[in-house]
């Protein structure tokens, strides 16, 4: 879809701005596949709009998601239009500073910025997962051990075997192990609750002095550890082990506000959820590099190795990945 065909539908779904001159450009943004750009006119502010594939089921729930966030008090955009025929959504503009634009900014100015990113995903666990009923909105299939086998099955065909070259059957032997294949059941069965999934700095807009939460359409039924791994050990950027501990224990604090206590068995699901979010991101890298040639996305292997390895030592039995990540090709 070119700017000029967004401009035409722009113009017959808002009558309003039927008259307007459109500035419309293209926003480079993830591995999606959808495609992003950005309207302005002269009379009004700007709004994204999102153009997707209809068949791909979860792009289609995204507006009844957002909808539904916002009435649970979670920061999102708002939705002007959704044209489910097309395959448009017409949305909020909260502007181009996320997260990961703070990346090299001091810790003083980061540490808010990650808290109140936390309290939106705290938001998620929370309000928004005692409002739904279990059916509306839509999300996707709960994280479950299938799914969690599946992770681990796209980190050994897509990063040992797609990008480093390890013979299948050697990178089985790891994967396979009793102990990484006893994550998915360990991690199953934990009480879920609502998670984003991919909650990391570049799905956190920074906008208004407030962290607001995008890319939620595979939202699902799962485990807070897993968002929360997935922020604190987000490869696109560099946390200190001093840093990740302040977040943490942050997240603890809202939950101790609303009477709930952790204790040891917090961390080590905490530790569990890292070690098997690292290896979705690192199957992910190397499907999008190699297999949708975004090379890109390759450059982000070393820092998720590094984490996985550094995880994978905190975990009883996962030794076996920390030594096996240490021992690959740089």
């Amino acid at each position: 879809m070119f700017p000029d065909t967004v401009i035409e539908y722009t113009r017959a779904r808002f009558p309003d701005l039927a008259s307007e001159d459109f500035d419309v450009s293209l926003l480079d943004k993830g591995g999606s596949g959808r495609k992003f750009y950005r309207i302005q006119a002269p009379s009004g502010p700007t709004m994204i709009a999102v153009k997707y594939q209809p068949d791909k089921e979860e792009n289609r729930h995204y507006a009844d998601i957002a909808d539904y966030l916002d009435r649970s008090d979670v920061n999102v955009p708002h939705i002007f239009l959704h044209d489910h025929e097309e395959g448009l959504i017409w949305m909020q503009d909260l502007g181009g500073k996320d997260l990961w634009s703070f990346r090299n900014e001091p810790w003083s100015t980061r540490r808010p910025l990650y808290e109140r990113a936390i309290r939106q995903g705290f938001l998620l666990h929370t309000s928004a997962t005692e409002q739904w009923d279990g059916v509306h909105p839509r999300f996707e299939i709960e994280f479950n051990e299938q799914l969690y086998l599946w992770e681990q099955n796209y980190f050994l065909e897509h990063c040992l075997c797609g990008f480093f070259g390890m013979p299948v059957e050697t990178a089985s032997q790891i994967v396979d192990a009793p102990a990484v294949r006893g994550l998915a059941t360990r991690l199953a069965g934990e009480a879920r609750v609502l998670v984003h999934r991919d909650f990391q700095s570049q799905n956190v807009i920074i906008h208004g002095g407030e962290a607001w939460i995008i890319d939620f359409q595979g939202m699902r039924p799962g485990l807070a550890q897993y968002d929360l791994a997935s922020l604190l050990y987000d490869p696109y950027v560099q946390i200190a082990d001093s840093e990740r501990a302040e977040l943490l224990d942050f997240y603890k604090s809202l939950l101790a506000a609303r009477g709930v206590t952790t204790d040891a068995a917090f961390d080590d699901v905490f530790y569990m959820c890292a070690a098997q979010r690292l290896m979705q991101a690192l199957g992910a890298y190397g499907f999008l590099g190699m297999k949708r040639e975004k090379p890109e996305f390759l450059s982000h292997i070393p820092a998720a190795r590094r984490s996985l390895s550094e995880v994978a030592a905190r975990v009883d039995g996962l030794g076996s990945i920390a030594r096996l990540l240490e021992e690959l090709p740089s």
